[in-house]
């Protein structure tokens, strides 16, 4: 069996190319594709040749939010049928390190994860039309879900273990900074939650109006009113939560700003080498917090997709066909009028 492949040799040299798929074997499951996002780690590696020190070494097929239907079957898998719609979990920790021993498995030394450019040989991700998978990897969506909403289970599996990590956020005061898909997910998920004001800000009014058809209160344009958030700032802040979704530094400052004593401040967006206040930090007794992709909240982003919970379906703004990868992959990159393309296959 041949498949087509969206694979990056080198910057700007995204190719649609063909390859062979393997029969399934035991514990595994041969997907057909239907639906996959492009991320900001795949615009990275096709814009830059990667990100930080991690670099494309040799040529990598992208992709790791993705949701296809069940083909073939290998021997022994229960959890899946044919024909069933699954989205695709693309973390398979070893289970076996020390980070796995303590049930941190995205925390896992040996991971192999759709797309990642991070060890070498690269990890190959899943913008193909079939690939074969782990069947655990396999996640059920109902029947009224889209292919191309339940590959947006991936970016919302992020948000979920970014609110985890925030702790309760019922009647609380929340600022996003950065409305990206991200940013977007997160203010959704505030909203799920019972927070009762989620501000966000950005500097597109494009992603903005997305974030409010998510749930936001307010949208904040810092770019064209820099001032805007000066009023969050008095007597020691105003938010009991910040999800910092941008990486930019800017909006950290702005969070520490304007986070009130013994505020939480998620940090999810990833930028380079940032100054912090120390100072502040301290004396209003913040808390500021990393979080890395997701653990069991895969599962439960996908529930909350099934169950109507979230709908994700506002932030996918552009869809394109496999042989339109390229074109797919240059409008994801303008964010003034792009939240999530998803390219179709």
């Amino acid at each position: 069996m041949k498949t087509r492949i969206a694979r990056l040799h080198v910057a700007h040299d995204l190719r649609i190319e063909t390859i062979d798929v393997a029969e399934p074997a035991a514990g595994e499951v041969l997907v057909s594709i239907g639906a996959g996002g492009i991320c900001g780690s795949d615009l990275h590696y096709y814009h830059h040749g990667g990100f930080g020190a991690i670099r494309v070494r040799e040529p990598i097929i992208l992709g790791h939010e993705v949701a296809g239907t069940v083909k073939a079957l290998g021997a022994g898998v229960s959890n899946v049928k044919i024909g069933d719609k699954v989205a695709l979990n693309p973390s398979l920790p070893c289970g076996s390190c020390q980070y796995c021993d303590q049930g941190l498995h995205h925390h896992c030394l040996d991971m192999l994860f759709f797309g990642s450019a991070m060890r070498m040989p690269h990890v190959q991700g899943a913008f193909r039309e079939a690939m074969v998978v782990k069947a655990e990897q396999c996640i059920p969506l109902a029947d009224h879900v889209s292919l191309a909403e339940g590959a947006c289970a991936e970016p919302l599996a992020v948000c979920t273990h970014a609110r985890n990590q925030a702790g309760e956020l019922n009647g609380k005061k929340v600022l996003v900074t950065g409305a990206g898909p991200i940013g977007a997910l997160c203010v959704a998920l505030a909203v799920e939650a019972g927070a009762a004001e989620i501000v966000v800000t950005d500097i597109q009014d494009a992603t903005l109006k997305i974030a409010q058809q998510m749930g936001a209160t307010k949208a904040i344009n810092t770019g064209t009113n820099p001032d805007a958030m000066i009023e969050y700032a008095a007597n020691k802040g105003h938010f009991d939560v910040v999800f910092e979704c941008s990486g930019a530094p800017v909006a950290l400052s702005t969070a520490i700003d304007c986070i009130r004593s013994q505020g939480i401040i998620v940090q999810v967006g990833i930028g380079g080498e940032t100054n912090i206040p120390l100072n502040v930090l301290v004396a209003k007794e913040i808390v500021l917090k990393g979080t890395f992709r997701f653990n069991g909240e895969y599962i439960e982003a996908v529930k909350l997709i099934n169950n109507g919970k979230i709908d994700v379906k506002p932030i996918i703004t552009g869809r394109y066909k496999l042989e339109d990868a390229v074109a797919a992959f240059d409008t994801a990159g303008d964010r003034s009028r792009s939240v999530k393309v998803i390219i179709e296959f």
